[in-house]
């Protein structure tokens, strides 16, 4: 797999006298990267891309320009900010929102009792970093999405250990769009940051290694994600037959009811306390067994069963492919690793291709065949369905057809949604699209084709 940052030349001016391996801490690491190796990732340099060279210089690349990103500072994220620090990175960057709450403590080795409450970044970038000498962890406590493009593109590379979707789903939009092709429509391959995704679920876990616009990106692979679960209002309100209709009746309905005023934090023990006092109630009055606290707050925060070991074995690998990918020391991954420990260990690697219709990095034109008499609001439904879409801005023909924000606009767009598709635009012209869950700069461009009047 070709890799695609570029070192600085002096790595091969600096390499051309390898260095005994010092006894240090990184002597392992030194080992691996100031002698010669037959399994050097094996790049054709004509194409601009990187070939090992060992030597000092390839290990001050990986410990000064080599910045990282690292997303969530959660289970995953704490065992991928020790591993880059014991891996020769000295610049980590740490987005996370949350708070260290006392469930998480069992798992994330990083806080202590002490820090229950305090930002995530904050506490995981001082632990490394008073920990590990001359690693520097810059904490961002904050929404990733509330970055644009230019945060990311000052990273050589980013690893994800996000549990959430769609905040995957737009850093690997951002990423896509950063990438620059020169006269000839080739790729510039300073302007690829690979995009390293671990994600866990019990013992099951899968790593891999993304080079955008080169491999498959995460959208591709959306549909291999179940979409988010969902309970019929009706069947919350009025007839409960499982544990998790108890628990979304108490923070959908009773909440809102309880507390018009105050956004529900999933994060507050007596926000969730109070949820699970009003769903056992509930539970209880339609006998229905299996509602305790932890089950309240895995259905509230969709929290999925989390397993020390499991996030340690797909930190490593995450680890482990970025190391390779900086230092060009050994092929990366080719591109997706499977991790499944349930009942003994087993791990398979293969090629995700790309999709051609993917909604990022589609290689062929996207397209929609309906009725002419279709609604449009039924059109926007399909396509909103197909590329799991939050809340689409749709413009035609040079025209706004649907603007959900702001209200003004919305309100001037919305009658739209009643009127027939050919009524909005010509057979063979094209929808653009944009969407929370993508960048800026990522739009869906769908071509809208008729049927026959006579299907």
């Amino acid at each position: 797999m070709p890799q695609v940052h570029s070192p600085s030349k002096k790595i091969r001016k600096t390499n051309m006298q390898v260095s005994r391996v010092p006894t240090s801490r990184d002597w392992d690491l030194h080992r691996l990267l100031l002698r010669p190796t037959p399994f050097g990732n094996e790049t054709n340099e004509a194409m601009g891309l990187g070939v090992f060279e060992p030597g000092t210089a390839t290990v001050d690349f990986v410990a000064k320009e080599a910045k990282v990103l690292v997303l969530g500072a959660g289970g995953l994220g704490c065992e991928i900010l020790k591993d880059l620090a014991f891996s020769g990175f000295k610049d980590i960057h740490v987005v996370d929102m949350d708070t260290i709450d006392i469930s998480n403590l069992n798992r994330q080795f990083l806080f202590r009792r002490a820090d229950v409450g305090q930002p995530k970044a904050l506490v995981a970038a001082k632990f490394i970093t008073q920990r590990v000498k001359g690693v520097t962890v810059t904490p961002h406590h904050c929404d990733l999405r509330t970055f644009d493009s230019s945060f990311y593109s000052d990273f050589k590379l980013v690893i994800s250990g996000l549990d959430n979707i769609d905040a995957r789903r737009f850093v690997n939009s951002v990423l896509v769009s950063l990438v620059e092709t020169d006269e000839d429509g080739d790729i510039d391959p300073s302007t690829v940051i690979p995009f390293i995704d671990g994600g866990t679920e019990g013992f099951k876990g899968q790593a891999r290694v993304i080079l955008p616009r080169i491999t498959s990106c995460f959208e591709c692979s959306l549909d291999s994600f179940p979409p988010p679960t969902s309970f019929p209002m009706c069947t919350i309100a009025e007839t409960p037959r499982q544990p998790a209709h108890c628990v979304a009746y108490a923070s959908v309905i009773l909440w809102e009811k309880e507390f018009p005023d105050t956004k529900m934090d999933t994060d507050s023990p007596e926000h969730m306390q109070w949820v699970y006092q009003r769903a056992l109630e509930r539970a209880e009055q339609y006998d229905i067994p299996g509602v305790t606290y932890t089950f309240t707050l895995g259905v509230v925060k969709n929290i999925i069963p989390a397993v020390a070991s499991t996030n340690a074995v797909i930190s490593a690998m995450c680890v482990n492919e970025a190391l390779k990918a900086m230092s060009y020391c050994s092929q990366t991954m080719h591109n997706y690793h499977m991790h499944m420990g349930a009942t003994g260990i087993y791990s398979h690697t293969f090629e995700y291709e790309k999709k051609a219709t993917c909604g990022v990095c589609a290689t062929e034109s996207l397209e929609i065949t309906v009725h002419p008499d279709t609604l449009f609001r039924d059109v926007i439904a399909q396509i909103t369905d197909t590329y799991r879409l939050k809340q689409p801005a749709v413009t035609g023909e040079g025209k706004s057809l649907l603007m959900p924000n702001p209200p003004a606009l919305y309100e001037l767009t919305k009658g739209n949604l009643d009127k027939p598709i050919s009524e909005l635009i010509e057979a063979g012209k094209h929808l653009t699209i944009t969407d929370p869950v993508f960048v800026g700069d990522i739009s869906l461009s769908v071509r809208v084709q008729f049927e026959s009047l006579d299907d």
